[in-house]
């Protein structure tokens, strides 16, 4: 895993800047991070023109600033160096690309905010502008990592998600599983039994699978899930069956290549990405 020695936190002064700032804390004094950049954009032209006149003698940089710094202060409990940035800009998802290149930003940690459709920066356009790792977090998400869902095609990209788990699983001892999401063909199934195929693919996957896991030689504990898409989407799959299965955090990769799965196609990572999870999702750049 390469290491993370800076971390921007995108905040937008909404209810889950509290949860941010939390697992931030979680995550830098974790892996030991050298500095954290809390990162909020002030939209001036979303202001209504009803009070610019009231709003036009007041430092809105100043005051929110102030804010920030009293919120970061009191929440964030890492060793580690931290600043408030306050910018203006019409597109956040440019002002973080731009803190990300700036300040060498290795991990960026945004709000799922998709199931109260707020204003959040969650968007299909950040997940591709962003050279570094993502880390979307859901509200109220807790600060803890003791079970790793790791997605997985048996390409070789998907080697990067397993380096990022076993580092974790170094640092906290959590459970990894290698998981496989799959459905089959459909250009097949007007000429074989659905259930034969079932039984094909999933021996040829699981014969896969041991050979991959062998290949990346993960230093860990590592289990292994395969997954049947059946009908359903694989993110609403892979949502599904995480929360039933108590899972604190998703790794998968920004894109992968397999014939029988799409998990880490990147489609599919972004329709992930715009999901609502309600773990935590670590997109590895």
């Amino acid at each position: 895993m390469t290491e993370i020695n800076n971390i921007l936190v995108a905040l937008d002064l909404s209810d889950i800047d509290n949860t941010l700032i939390d697992y931030a804390s979680f995550i830098a004094e974790s892996l030991k991070v050298k500095k954290v950049y809390f990162v909020h954009n002030i939209k001036k032209y979303e202001i209504s023109e009803l009070f610019e006149e009231q709003l036009r003698d007041l430092n809105m940089d100043e005051i929110i600033g102030d804010e920030l710094n009293e919120k970061v202060s009191e929440k964030f409990t890492a060793s580690s160096e931290w600043e408030v940035l306050i910018s203006e800009d019409p597109y956040s998802e440019s002002l973080i690309n731009y803190i990300v290149n700036k300040y060498e930003v290795q991990l960026a940690l945004i709000g799922n905010k998709n199931r109260s459709k707020g204003t959040g920066v969650v968007s299909g356009k950040l997940l591709r502008l962003l050279k570094c790792n993502i880390l979307s977090v859901p509200k109220n998400a807790q600060p803890l990592i003791s079970n790793i869902w790791a997605g997985t095609d048996f390409s070789s990209a998907s080697k990067k998600v397993f380096s990022v788990a076993e580092t974790l699983q170094g640092i906290t001892g959590a459970k990894v599983k290698a998981v496989h999401v799959y459905n089959v063909p459909v250009q097949f199934s007007p000429y074989i039994p659905k259930e034969h195929l079932d039984v094909k693919i999933e021996g040829h996957l699981k014969e896969k699978s041991g050979k991959f896991i062998k290949r990346i030689g993960y230093k860990g504990d590592l289990t292994t899930e395969i997954i049947p898409g059946r009908d359903t989407g694989v993110a609403e799959k892979l949502r599904v069956k995480a929360k039933s299965s108590n899972v604190d955090l998703i790794i998968v990769g920004d894109k992968g290549k397999n014939t029988f799965s799409s998990l880490l196609v990147g489609s599919v990572t972004e329709e992930l990405f715009n999901e609502d999870l309600e773990v935590p999702l670590w997109i590895v750049k």
